[in-house]
Order: C-alpha cells, then structure tokens, then sequence
C-alpha cells in the first residue's frame, strides 16, 4: 500500500509491463533475490541515478565510499543518509568500518551483540532503544519515551532523559561516564533517525528499481522516463543517464511509438519517446494510430498511412508537428520533402477516401476489374529528397519534444564542460545552499536555452537567461551593471562558460552570473590533464586514483602533472577514462583543482 502516493510503485509496474511486452515473460518483482550482485557491482560505482532514495550527488558519493554488498548495506544507506548521522559523521565512519580503513570499537564490549551488524554504531531508532535498555537498565516503553525526547529536541525533556540515562549506566554497573558518553552519541542522533522497518522497507522498494534498472535497463528507463515527462528537468537528467548507460533514445515512430515512453522492439537496446509529447499531438490521435496499426498491421509508407488512420489524425497542424518530431523516418521519407507536400497528400487522400466511401472509383481500377489497389491511383504525391540542414532538424525536434534527441550541440564538447566547470548543472543545484553559504563565485556552462533582455525604470538594461547542459537547466541572471560588459556573449543557442553566485535566501536558489564567455576548446580535450603535488602522491592516494580512473573505462589517456616542476606522467591505456563521467569523482576526492582545464 502507497500512502505517500510516490510515483516509484508505478514504475515498477510499468517496467514489468514493458518486460512482459518485450519479453513475454512475467517477473514476480516480490521474488527476486535480495543478493543479485549486477544489482551492487552497479551501485558500488554509484549508478544510481533514477532509484528511490539512492539518487542524490552526496548520496551517490557516499554509495561509492561504502561499496554495498548486501541488502542489509543499503537500509544502512537509507537511514545514514538524514541529519542526525550525518551531523555526527557516522555515514563516513560507517563506510569506513565496513571497508576496513578504520578499526571497529564499542564503548563497552556489551554492545557487540547490538551494533555488531552496523560495525558498532548506532544508525537506527532501535539500536538506541536497546543500547538504552542494555547500558541504563531502561523498559522498552522507557527507550521509547527517550527516542521521543530526543527526536521532539525539547531541552528539559532532554536533560531529564539524560539524568536518568546516567543513574541507569551507574544503576547497571556500566558507571556514569560510560553513561555520559553514550547519551552525547544518542542525543544528536536521534534527531531525525529512521526506525529500522521504514529503513528496510525503504530499502526494498529503491533495491526493486536498482535490480530493474541492473537486469532489464531498457524497460527500467521507459518507466522512469513516462513517470517525469511533464517534468523538464528532471527528464533531462533521465535521458542523459540512458545514454550514459549506452541506451539510444530514439525519436516517436508511427510503427513502434505509443503515448508514452516504451522500449523499441525491433532495435536492441533503443527507447522510443511517445507521440504523446509530440506538441500539438494529443492522447487521443496517438490512440487511434495505434489502434490502427495494432488492428491491421504496420503502416507500410506515408501513402498507406494517410489511406488508413482515422481522418482526425489528418489535420494540419498534428501532421506537421509528426513530420518535424521524425515520427514518419522509419518509412524512409526525408522530413522536409515530406512537409512540402503534406496538404496535397492529405487533400488528395481524403478526397479519394470519400469518393471511395459513396462508390465512386477511378476509371483504370473499373477497367482493371475494381481492384482496391488502383483505386489509390494518383494519390502517391511524389517526394523531393530534400532534407532540413543538421541544426534547423535538431530545432525542430526539440520545438515538438521540448529536447534534442537524435543529436545535441553539447555532445561533442561534453567533456571541455566537465574539466572546465565546478559540475553539471544538476550538482550544482544541489550543492546551491552550501555554495551560498560560502559566498564564493563558480563556474558552470552549456547552452544558452533562453535570453529575454529587458529594462529598467532608469532604461537600463538588464537579462533574464537559461543555460542548459547535458543533464538540466539554470536560471540565470545578469544585472544591468554586468549585463554590459556581457551582452555581447548573450545570444541564443551560444555555449558557454559562466561565473556565478548563488543566493538562497527565502528558500529560493537565485543565480547571478558576474563573468561570461564562449566555451574555447584549447586541445581537442581527448586527454584528462590531473595536477597533483609530489607530496600528495602517497600510496594511499595513488590507490584512490587507481580506484576512481577503473570506475570509468573509456577513450581518452590519463596525464597527471606534478607541481611546479613541469613533471608528467602519461598513464597506460588500461587507465583511459570517459572524462565527463569522471572529473565529479576526482574532484570529490583530491580536491576541485586536480583537474586542469
């Protein structure tokens, strides 16, 4: 039962459709087992983009430290990740204890048949009831009435529980320092602890979606896509992430598509979009197409559909909208030389489709014996070859899909953005209350989506922009003081490099960019240039380098430079990384000036 009414449990539902359709195979997702390793070899390298409560960037980084190996490790996840541990480091202590970097101890050797599983540490409700009950003597009902002290943070309560807390410990045998000891751990804890059942039930729902996502990728990402198609940015991140996963996400086809996002049949490891989000195509038209083509078959050419959907899927503007999205490519037309001569062939068509309907035929077909092939004769409006230049299709594309799909502008300097900038845009949205806190400027980049130039009441001028990258967007604003020396950088469609600040007052993440400038590629950026001191190159970094470079195989070689000296160390090819996937890992760990832009 829902009681949240999160959207995860329709995702399952609807992966296990896709699978069932795809497959013909029905998957009782309440069966799977609980220790499928493709399900932790992926989130050990913190694939986890798209699963319930594992999917944040700090999350992600603390998977990655943690390494899971077991079911029990990500409930551990799920309720290290609130306040109360992470406000007294627990979560680093954790990973560290289970991954042996740091010794396991108790503060007594009674607690071991308590906190042994979690390395002995207290990270749920329950462990500070039973160590309540172990070290002060306390009834359950009496541990209770302590996690309830502690979780409201009224003082008085507080420091009465603590009171009591410590005459137990001396009551016990355990003495009042010991006491003293734990209550500090259990005080801050608990404010916002999970209870152990909400941490594993949690846990069960996101190990669900992580063993779809591990096993059947493809259905997994159609139903996380169709779950947020009304939700911009955070489809951007959904798509980036399937082609990050090495998924094509391929434009609407009137053979395959239906409303929503769904698998393709026909192409290995390829997601449709659904003509439901073609603009100007509604639920309604994308019904009948697929009524018709699922009753009578696939539409062999543009002529054989215009002859056999439903007349209201034939208007103007719902044509078009298909034509520019690619809906029709499959059939092998040019989507230009089709959109010069849509209304003839529509006109053409119905107005045969009528005669046809009161009797009338055409003069050859009655000649030839009334075969229902000729009666078409002198509908086939012949198509040009033409087609729209690379840039105006992918325009087209995103106006009807509200994004590029069959290319990006960004592709081909993805990885300058990821050396040149502080993160994507998505990290840095959830960095932005630290960011504001620590009042310091940034870099970030991608395209400039929207440029809205206004002005004053004293006539000066002033913009409103987007940028936009690979994964989401920005609000950005340019005061009129910065707009000047600015302006020149600000027209739509440019990629860019930004400095910005971030404000968070009233809740509310406000980006001001004080600097802006055209994206340079200074060297192709087919190689990952690290800057790391001598003395930084301890054994134990060198192997979190090793570790960081294997996470992320791909083309480009590894050039770490050390310092001053000029020194270089040009690393073999079983170290070549895909850059973009790896600089947020490097800079997590040596710092975010490792990377030479």
């Amino acid at each position: 039962m829902d009681f949240l009414g999160l959207r995860n449990l329709a995702i399952i539902e609807r992966a296990l459709a896709h699978i069932e359709r795809r497959h013909a195979k029905v998957v009782d997702i309440d069966r799977v087992a609980l220790d499928d390793e493709k399900v932790f070899e992926m989130l050990k390298l913190g694939n986890s983009i798209g699963i319930f409560q594992l999917e944040g960037d700090k999350m992600r980084q603390l998977m990655r430290r943690l390494a899971p190996t077991s079911f029990d490790d990500i409930a551990a996840l799920v309720a290290l990740y609130r306040p109360g541990p992470l406000s007294e480091n627990v979560h680093n202590d954790y990973a560290d204890r289970k991954n042996h970097r740091q010794a396991v101890s108790y503060d007594h050797p009674d607690l071991e048949e308590i906190l042994g599983e979690t390395y002995g540490l207290m990270i749920y409700q329950e462990d500070i009831m039973r160590v309540a009950t172990k070290i002060a003597g306390f009834s359950m009902t009496e541990a209770d009435d302590l996690r309830k002290a502690c979780s409201k943070k009224i003082r008085e309560m507080i420091q009465a529980q603590r009171a009591k807390f410590v005459d137990g410990s001396e009551r016990e045998g355990y003495g009042r320092e010991l006491g003293e000891a734990i209550f500090n751990k259990i005080e801050p804890f608990a404010d916002y602890a999970f209870n152990k059942s909400h941490a594993y039930g949690y846990a069960l729902i996101a190990y669900q979606n992580a063993w779809l996502k591990a096993n059947y990728p493809v259905e997994y990402m159609s139903a996380l896509l169709t779950s947020f198609r009304d939700d911009k940015d955070k489809a951007s991140i959904y798509l980036n992430e399937a082609r990050q996963m090495g998924i094509t996400v391929g434009v609407p086809d009137v053979n395959e598509s239906f409303g929503d996002y769904a698998p393709s049949l026909r192409q290995e490891n390829t997601i449709l979009f659904g003509m439901s989000a073609v603009r100007n195509v509604g639920d309604a038209l994308v019904e009948k197409i697929v009524h018709e083509r699922e009753t009578n078959g696939a539409y062999l050419s543009v002529y054989d559909f215009v002859r056999r959907v439903d007349p209201a899927v034939l208007n103007r503007r719902s044509m078009e909208s298909l034509i520019k999205a690619g809906a029709f490519d499959s059939l092998g037309v040019p989507r230009l030389g089709f959109l010069l001569k849509v209304d003839e062939i529509i006109d053409v068509t119905l107005s045969r489709r009528k005669d046809l309907s009161l009797g009338i035929t055409t003069l050859f077909a009655a000649l030839g014996g009334g075969e229902d092939d000729n009666d078409w004769e002198g509908t086939e409006i012949a198509l040009s070859d033409v087609e729209f230049e690379k840039s105006v299709k992918l325009d087209f594309e995103r106006e009807m899909l509200g994004t590029y799909i069959s290319d990006h502008p960004l592709y081909e300097v993805e990885n300058a953005l990821a050396a040149k900038t502080d993160g994507t845009l998505v990290e840095i949205r959830e960095r932005g209350e630290e960011l504001s806190k620590a009042g310091r400027a940034f870099t970030i980049g991608g395209i400039l989506s929207e440029v809205q130039i206004r002005t004053t009441k004293a006539g000066q001028q002033y913009a409103r922009t987007v940028l936009e990258d690979l994964g989401g967007s920005i609000e950005i604003n340019f005061s009129a003081r910065n707009f000047e020396k600015c302006s020149g950088f600000l027209s739509k469609d440019n990629i860019v490099l930004m400095k910005v600040r971030v404000d968070s007052r009233d809740e509310e993440l406000r980006f001001s960019a004080l600097e802006v400038e055209l994206l340079k590629l200074d060297r192709g950026l087919d190689e990952l240039r690290l800057m790391l001191r001598p003395e930084d190159l301890t054994s134990s970094s060198i192997a979190a380098l090793r570790d960081i470079l294997a996470r992320y195989p791909g083309p480009s070689p590894v050039i770490v430079e050390t310092g001053a000296d000029g020194k270089a160390f040009k690393l073999g090819p079983d170290f070549n990384v895909n850059i973009a996937s790896v600089v947020a890992d490097l800079r997590s760990e040596f710092g975010r000036n490792v990377i030479k832009a």
